[in-house]
């Protein structure tokens, strides 16, 4: 049995060279024992840890000003720590509403203190980003949050803006490193790993330092960045092994080219896919607005719920996966983060041709 195409949203497929190296080092990484019987005070993960950040930084530019951090929770733990760490009494978090992932972000926020709404898109069920003229971020923000690519609904920022009047936020969770950044524009971006950097169980947080040392005092020391800050991403055990994957993860994207060359070839796998869904506008309906349509995660329905059924089936029977669209809202949603290689996106699309004649 072969490797299918896999267009799972996450946790979602790794680099094959990735994988097999690790499969190669599982019993030994080079220092008589496996990364998972490793202990994460020993000099040998020592080593892994800062080759991770070393690569991190290098391969994304991210300035000094801001520490690198690998935690644990995932990104829903995210959605907690940043109002915990940074709403304080009398000031606002601020959130702008782009789909399921923000609406969590909001409610975790309402349970720590006073929130508003900066801008939002649901009333048109999620289908674009709002345009940042339109925000009305309040003078006391916290912070204002975003969501910089949302899965379920395939609509990602095209751009960011260069001031907000407030700290910036973003949940990178499902497109961090598809594109170059400038990471200096945020002060907190965070990510869960199992979309676009490495295998679920890791979440990075990149966050600006002198922000961090204005943080609240008054929450759980485990809560607190700057806690994780001054132990090193060790203040208790890490996830070990996620992080010695995602390391290889940044050599291979480093080795792919970088980020400049990552961006070209998910635009073109992207591109691929919505020319098929444009030039066939009246059998495949795509989902988001153009202008925010995502690269990483292309959302569509067909004529029914019945030929939207028949084409998962039949997709997977092909040997494409995770096609399925979320249970919020169905359809079909392929998932195209920088480890899916274009040919699985070829295959996709020549699937959706021969699907579009038969049917």
């Amino acid at each position: 049995m072969g490797r299918y195409h896999n267009f799972s949203a996450g946790p979602a497929a790794l680099p094959l060279p990735v994988l097999e190296e690790a499969n190669r080092e599982l019993l030994d990484f080079g220092h008589g024992a496996s990364i998972l019987e490793t202990s994460h005070r020993s000099a040998e993960f020592t080593g892994v840890l800062d080759e991770a950040n070393d690569s991190l930084r290098a391969l994304a530019s991210i300035p000094e000003t801001h520490d690198i951090l690998w935690l644990q929770g995932g990104a829903s733990m995210q959605f907690a720590m940043v109002p915990l760490n940074f709403l304080k009494l009398g000031q606002v978090g601020t959130y702008v509403m782009t789909g399921t992932w923000s609406d969590k972000a909001l409610v975790e926020g309402n349970l720590v203190g006073e929130t508003a709404v900066a801008a939002s898109s649901k009333e048109t069920g999620y289908d674009h980003i709002p345009a940042v003229e339109t925000w009305d971020v309040p003078e006391n923000a916290a912070f204002v949050h975003t969501t910089s690519n949302n899965t379920i609904f395939g609509t990602q920022f095209a751009e960011f803006p260069a001031d907000v009047g407030a700290p910036l936020v973003c949940d990178m969770s499902s497109d961090i490193l598809c594109r170059p950044t400038d990471f200096s524009a945020f002060d907190l971006v965070y990510a869960g790993a199992q979309k676009n950097l490495g295998p679920s169980g890791v979440t990075l947080a990149i966050v600006r330092k002198s922000w961090m040392e204005e943080s609240r005092t008054d929450i759980s020391k485990f809560l607190r960045y700057a806690t994780h800050s001054e132990k090193g991403s060790t203040y208790n055990t890490p996830p070990v092994y996620p992080i010695y994957l995602v390391g290889k993860v940044l050599k291979w994207l480093a080795a792919e080219g970088g980020l400049e060359a990552m961006h070209v070839q998910n635009q073109a796998k992207a591109k691929r896919v919505y020319d098929l869904i444009d030039e066939n506008s009246g059998f495949f309906k795509g989902h988001a607005r153009e202008g925010s349509r995502s690269i990483m995660n292309i959302t569509f329905n067909l004529p029914s719920p019945e030929l939207e059924a028949k084409f998962v089936a039949e997709a997977q029977s092909a040997g494409l996966v995770g096609l399925k669209g979320h249970r919020s809202v169905g359809g079909i949603r392929a998932s195209i983060y920088n480890a899916v290689p274009p040919e699985s996106v070829e295959a996709l699309a020549a699937f959706m041709e021969r699907f579009l004649l038969e049917n």
